[in-house]
């Protein structure tokens, strides 16, 4: 995996949780500029998703396990749009706090494939 895309996917999810953070602490709902960041940290994942199978085509192996890898690249290319549609059916700042929740799990995640990969 490359690094310097875990470290960005991992700051911009933590960036949009703030962000999102603080409009569901203000008692806003997500708006426009929301979804614009949430669809920078999924374009994000899917490079990683994309960059992460080509490497495992390539021949590399993750030291805990290929299916385990393919599985975590997956939820994490799928954590924001689920947080996403979820925060438009929720039109009140609890749909903002999903966003920010989903978005520290991504974060996580992003952590947790870095490990298996053998960072």
């Amino acid at each position: 995996m490359l690094d310097a895309l875990t470290i960005a996917t991992s700051a911009a999810a933590l960036a949009l949780a703030a962000w999102c953070g603080f409009a569901a602490f203000r008692d806003q709902p997500t708006k426009d500029w929301h979804f614009i960041g949430m669809a920078v940290v999924t374009l994000l994942t899917v490079v990683q998703l994309i960059v992460g199978i080509v490497q495992l085509a390539g021949g590399e192996a993750p030291e805990q396990g290929t299916t385990l890898f393919v599985a975590y690249l997956i939820g994490s290319a799928c954590a924001i749009p689920a947080v996403a549609f979820m925060s438009l059916a929720e039109r009140t700042r609890w749909g903002s706090a999903t966003v920010a929740a989903g978005a520290v799990v991504l974060a996580v995640l992003e952590v947790r494939l870095y490990d298996i990969w053998g960072g």
